[in-house]
């Protein structure tokens, strides 16, 4: 996924799946299902994609009762064909329904997208996985490798690159569009600059700054714009109208509207740069059209590219079974297998992935920001075993005097280098990570507040008058921090 958030408190392992999805103002998942199958009858009833009420239930509890999105649209390929089954609306106060011709920003699903370019370039004869990504930058811009270990393209496209996930250069005018700003003159003064911390090929690390690297160079190596080679290459061979970056003729009647997770309206996002990392905005429709070439179920002229997506994998070094092949995550072993990926805007949660062995694929669209998002939904609707993930909380704010507040303002340290700031504005309390914008906190109960913008929570420990450290409660990790002088 791609996003920003408090990033030092977050890794890519909430990026899969685990049990239920905690996802991601990290930008993020994690789950594997470990599951058993019995009987051939049981067999045969987890590899049927659920029916379309089923769906719709789950859609309405999300939506009405748990309150995590505005409008879901989900789009079903399976032995009958495909179908779309959505609830909500494309904006908070719109009347209208969304459905599957519905436009939402896909983020980090983008990244498969960008691979797959990468590997019809391979197919082309054009370009090798083992190319080194400093042979397609303009001459003066210094990659950060050295001539025995130089960074290729399949370190990018399977995020084995050593570069970080975000750059450190990274430093919005508008936190509300982070990357808005990012130019290639940012980008290359921080690859002449940066010093990797390990050698490419050593170690996963999930990377937007990479992807965004991979899909810039590719549309130097072709002489275009990232959008216009992706439209070259995939969207016009595979007769995707709706997917694209910059708005298209009749998407201003179909446009969902991004949501935080206090399910307020917000901007859309601007890659600049790093368009490659996540920048396509699609549809369901589309996203079905995508996985059914992906899947072999229609022809295509991608299909040697979708095939070579597959053939390199590594290893997620988290554990379990997962692997990351280019672009895609591949998760489970045999008939349990499924390919996937996700994504996540200020404003947005998404989700494409496909079973093999069930021949089913799900695509789900969310226009809201939330910590569930909508991976649990695809990861349930692709084998029945996958719990969907469970009601969250939703908190209320209580009434203090605001002079209280002035017990908790300071500086804690939650990691080297890395410091909560707890500050007054009138009558509300701030917290601001190191390199983040400030986020708001609301209280909650004696000495604990809670973000709305972020499912975290903050309790402090407070001796006398002031307080002496706080906890940062986030991601099912407590993070406790003193108090630090400045």
């Amino acid at each position: 996924m791609i996003e920003i958030g408090w990033h030092a408190l977050r890794t890519h392992r909430n990026q899969r799946l685990v049990s239920y999805l905690l996802i991601m103002r990290t930008f993020f998942l994690n789950w594997i299902v470990a599951m058993t199958l019995g009987t051939a009858a049981h067999a045969d009833n987890l590899s049927a994609a659920p029916t379309d009420a089923e769906i719709l239930n789950i859609l309405t509890d999300r939506i009405d009762k748990q309150q995590q999105s505005i409008g879901i649209v989900v789009g079903i390929i399976d032995a009958n064909g495909r179908r779309i089954v959505a609830h909500g609306h494309p904006a908070k106060g719109d009347p209208r329904p969304v459905e599957g011709r519905t436009v939402f920003e896909i983020g980090s699903v983008t990244k498969v997208f960008t691979a797959l370019l990468l590997a019809d370039a391979i197919e082309k004869g054009t370009l090798r996985l083992d190319t080194p990504v400093s042979t397609l930058l303009p001459p003066g811009v210094a990659m950060p490798d050295d001539k025995e270990e130089p960074i290729t393209l399949k370190d990018l496209a399977t995020h084995m690159s050593g570069l970080p996930r975000l750059p450190s250069n990274l430093d919005p005018t508008d936190t509300s569009n982070p990357y808005a700003d990012y130019g290639t003159a940012e980008l290359y003064a921080f690859l002449s600059h940066h010093k990797p911390l390990r050698r490419p090929g050593v170690e996963h690390e999930y990377s937007n700054l990479g992807a965004g690297l991979l899909g810039h160079a590719l549309a130097l190596k072709a002489g275009l714009s990232y959008e216009e080679l992706v439209i070259s290459r995939i969207t016009a061979p595979l007769d995707m109208k709706d997917t694209a970056i910059s708005s298209q003729p009749g998407w201003a009647e179909r446009r969902a509207t991004g949501h935080n997770a206090a399910l307020e309206p917000v901007r859309d996002w601007d890659l600049n740069a790093l368009q490659g990392a996540g920048a396509l905005r699609s549809t369901a429709n589309d996203l079905l059209t995508f996985l059914e070439a992906a899947m072999g179920k229609t022809p295509s002229p991608l299909a040697p590219a979708f095939t070579t997506l597959l053939a390199t994998r590594q290893p997620l070094g988290n554990g379990d079974d997962d692997q990351q092949a280019l672009g895609w995550v591949i998760s489970g072993k045999g008939d349990e297998q499924f390919i996937w990926h996700n994504g996540g805007t200020g404003g947005y949660r998404s989700f494409v992935g496909y079973r093999p062995s069930t021949g089913v694929g799900v695509v789900a669209l969310s226009n809201a920001s939330t910590e569930v998002g909508v991976d649990d939904i695809g990861h349930h609707l692709l084998n029945r075993n996958a719990p969907l993930a469970p009601a969250t909380v939703r908190r209320t704010a209580i009434t203090v005097d605001p002079t209280s507040y002035d017990a908790y303002v300071g500086t804690y340290r939650l990691a080297p280098g890395f410091d909560l700031t707890i500050f007054r504005d009138g009558d509300r309390l701030f917290a601001q990570a190191t390199g983040q914008d400030r986020i708001e906190i609301f209280p909650e109960a004696e000495h604990r507040f809670f973000a709305k913008l972020i499912d975290a929570q903050i309790s402090f420990t407070v001796t006398g008058t002031r307080a002496g450290s706080l906890t940062l409660h986030q991601g099912g990790r407590d993070s406790p921090a003193p108090r630090i002088e400045k």
